[in-house]
Order: C-alpha cells, then structure tokens, then sequence
C-alpha cells in the first residue's frame, strides 16, 4: 500500500505518469508497504499466462527474493526510477523515504533493487550510473544500507500512517534494530538471482 498522501499525476511525456505527494512527507517515513491485497505470482504461473498479460507483468511488477512477481494493487505501482531516488525498500517488505519529500515531488525507487529481469538504460540524470542491471543489488547493497542506516531510526519518531499494515512481528523487529539490540537486515536480502 502507498503512503496515502499521493496521487497519480502525468509527468513528462518520456516519463509518462508518477506517484506525487501532495503533502510533505519526512525522512523515515514508510512511503510503500507490502499488503494482503498485492498479489504475488510464481514464474511457472506467470509462463503459462496470456503473453498480454505476461507483458503486463512484466511493466508493473518487482521480483521479491524468492523469484515472485509482485502485482501492487493500488498506485504503488507507477513510482518511477531514478538513480538518486527519494524512496528505498528494506528487508522488512516496506519502502521509507530516505530524505524529505515535499508537496509535488514524485516518490521515487531505484529499480537497481528490485530484481528486474532485463537491464535498461534510464534517464539521464547527471548520475554515474545509466544503465539498471538485474545484478545491482550485488553492487549497490552496501551504498543502500548506509542510507537507510542513517534515516531507520526515524522510523519509530515519525507518524506512520502505514503502521497498521505492518506485522507487529516486523515493529518489534524495527524496535530492537533502533534500541541497537539487533543490526538491521540487509536490503541485499531482497535480491534473487535469475
């Protein structure tokens, strides 16, 4: 589920459409949170699927670590890419935002960690990196921990209005990682390998 303060709103014509928030949203906050209502879909179920919908699959789905296609149900599903996105994903099946996000900028992802089947170039950015690679997550994990390290502990400070949608088995974990009881989960416990 994406954070509720967000619409969908046309960005450029290359980029097409966005998730935008229309309020301010700090750093820490849970932007996106895995939910009952995502749907997960195995390879073997996604092969034997019309090629349409296979296509479709492929466009607006992640790969989770165990190699599954995952289906967002709500606008989760159209945050775009950037290198230096605002937005990362955890091991613990959410998203936080990694700096401020003000009213009209768009959440972003970098679909380095999202397990994508094929590489493609991205926008330009000014940003060393142009291509996204299925790999990344074996390059990157490292440079995507210490950011999230340096903003986790915000998680507990602010107002989470995803908060019920959190197993209060993962809250519990969040609080001992935040108390240094515990070392936060790597973001590279996200990457499958193709």
């Amino acid at each position: 589920m994406i954070f509720p303060k967000t619409e969908l709103k046309f960005i450029s014509n290359e980029i097409g459409y966005g998730v935008v928030a229309t309020e301010f949203i700090p750093k820490g906050t849970i932007t996106w949170a895995l939910d009952a209502l995502d749907r997960e879909f195995t390879p073997s179920q996604v092969e034997r699927m019309n090629p349409l919908y296979q296509q479709i699959l492929d466009f607006y789905t992640y790969r989770n670590n165990k190699g599954n296609h995952v289906l967002c149900w709500d606008l989760g599903r159209y945050v775009n890419h950037s290198f230096n996105s605002n937005c990362l994903t955890t091991a613990y099946d959410f998203e936080i935002a990694i700096r401020d996000i003000h009213p009209g900028e768009q959440l972003t992802d970098d679909y380095g960690y999202l397990n994508i089947i094929s590489p493609f170039e991205a926008l330009d950015e000014g940003h060393k990196r142009k291509i996204v690679y299925p790999d990344d997550l074996t390059r990157h994990h490292e440079e995507w921990d210490n950011k999230l390290k340096s903003v986790f502990h915000l998680i507990v400070e602010q107002n989470q209005p995803l908060k019920d949608i959190i197993p209060s088995t993962t809250w519990d974990e969040i609080n001992r990682v935040v108390q240094g009881k515990e070392q936060m989960k790597s973001i590279f416990e996200c990457y499958f390998k193709l």
